[in-house]
């Protein structure tokens, strides 16, 4: 049997639209990602109204936080050839005052959303999906300035809520006052609420407080740490002169855990008074390195001694205004993974991107002192078009078979990552990502890999 060339190439365009009409291919408005060798990424969803925090449930679907507006819900279907797209959308909770935090309890039967002031629960039905029985478990944090609040369930303590809380203002003199609330992370028994509300100031166990904006909080999965990054403050100076530019660091902290033990817990990590040093090459520089905390002007009785013996260092370091705002682990524990949403108090824009980062045993693998603890593994195509031209991670998400799910704020994008292809992910790969992104993230589509294959069966069948 042969089949004549134009036979063959009618079959080929035939089935290949057939397949994109199952499985279009998105295309983002901007220059496409790039991605590290042996990563895959594409984007499966937009138009949606600044997604922020998002979260898998029991059932696979995707909840998505939309500020100003409130919570989606994504049924996803995997196709063929690692073809994911959007189902369904479902909105789940009309609320404009939720604006970033979501998380759900260990049995996936209560969700819990944040706005600037409140934490909430809802009742939850991942099958439906539905929520019912709106209520308030802690009130109380309303400060203006940065309005996230980060919410993570421990999985190591089923029922603790872990909340982030950030500053008013770009330097809080309020966070020097513990009692104040402000720049601290708690953790909340939830457990035995019954109908009372916390008060976020004044009850909680403190994690750590002096903490800017800790806007990513995460939980080790094997030894239960709990790791926040924090963004640092803008427009700082040393000794009188501007050393914005490239300082204060980005911070990785690390503050303990939540099963009664004390060990690096309720500590001050230096905000407003001492930050992390990124680029040494300051004034009066001294013997500071890299993750030192040190003071912007020092005096009697705030100096780099103080902040050296006084307060708590940031167990790594990042480049200036990058924007940590999430933080996630791979469940073996080898790998965390960060957003990084850019920055705007640099000539030159950095972060815009998601970076890796090594772990072993509970901690990361890089010294404290390190430059190099991150390798990215999605990135834009050129910062220099950033904001305006780029996608700008926030949330992270896993899903079962080891795929990152990042939102896009700016955008209104989701996207899927994973290593391998989209449908056989490697989520226990222990192999760091190139530290120079080198495949364009527009992939093949389902569409074109389906060609592909036609291709070659219909061109052994044409030999016959």
């Amino acid at each position: 049997m042969k089949l004549l060339p134009s036979t063959f190439l009618s079959l080929v365009l035939w089935l290949g639209s057939s397949a994109a009409a199952n499985c279009p291919a998105l295309q983002a408005s901007y220059p496409a990602p790039v991605v590290s060798d042996g990563w895959n990424a594409t984007l499966i969803a937009q138009d949606l109204d600044s997604p922020r925090g998002i979260l898998f449930d029991n059932a696979g679907g995707l909840l998505v936080v939309q500020r100003r507006s409130g919570i989606v819900h994504l049924a996803l279907e995997d196709g063929d050839n690692g073809c994911v797209r959007v189902s369904k959308q479902t909105n789940l909770i009309d609320q404009d005052s939720l604006n970033h935090g979501i998380t759900l309890s260990e049995d996936g039967k209560t969700l819990y959303a944040s706005s600037s002031d409140e934490v909430y629960s809802w009742s939850y039905d991942a099958s439906g999906p539905s929520v019912t029985d709106r209520t308030t478990v802690v009130s109380g944090m309303d400060s203006g300035g940065h309005t996230s609040r980060t919410l993570l369930m421990s999985k190591k303590e089923p029922g603790i809520l872990v909340i982030s809380r950030g500053s008013s203002s770009n330097f809080d003199s309020q966070a020097q006052r513990i009692s104040s609330g402000i720049s601290q992370i708690k953790a909340f028994d939830l457990t035995n609420l019954r109908g009372s509300v916390y008060d976020y100031s004044s009850q909680g166990i403190l994690l750590g407080w002096g903490l800017r904006n800790s806007v990513g909080v995460a939980e080790e999965p094997l030894t239960g740490a709990i790791y926040s990054v924090e963004n640092s403050a803008d427009e700082i100076r040393r000794d009188g002169v501007d050393i914005h530019e490239d300082n204060p660091g980005e911070e990785m902290n690390f503050h303990g855990y939540l099963n009664g033990s004390t060990t690096d817990q309720g500590g001050n990590y230096g905000y407003p008074d001492c930050l992390a040093l990124w680029d040494t090459n300051v004034p009066n520089a001294g013997s500071l390195s890299v993750g030192s905390q040190f003071s912007g002007n020092q005096n009697s009785s705030i100096d780099d001694e103080f902040c050296a013996t006084q307060r708590v260092p940031p167990r790594l370091t990042f480049q200036a205004h990058m924007a940590p705002l999430d933080i996630i682990f791979l469940p073996n524990g080898t790998e965390a993974y960060v957003s990084f949403h850019g920055s705007w108090d640099r000539t030159d824009p950095a972060g815009y991107k998601i970076s890796a980062i090594a772990f072993n045993n509970g901690s990361p693998v890089a010294a404290p002192d390190s430059t190099t603890s991150t390798k990215d593994i999605m990135t834009n195509q050129d910062n220099s078009q950033c904001p305006d031209s780029c996608f700008r991670p926030v949330g992270l998400a896993l899903d079962s078979n080891g795929r990152i799910f990042m939102s896009s704020d700016s955008t209104g994008e989701i996207y899927i990552l994973a290593k391998g292809s989209l449908s056989t992910a490697t989520p226990t790969d222990t192999s760091s990502p190139s530290p120079s992104p080198t495949k364009g993230a527009a992939q093949l589509s389902y569409a074109t890999c389906t060609s592909l294959w036609i291709l070659s069966i219909l061109g052994v069948v044409m030999l016959l």
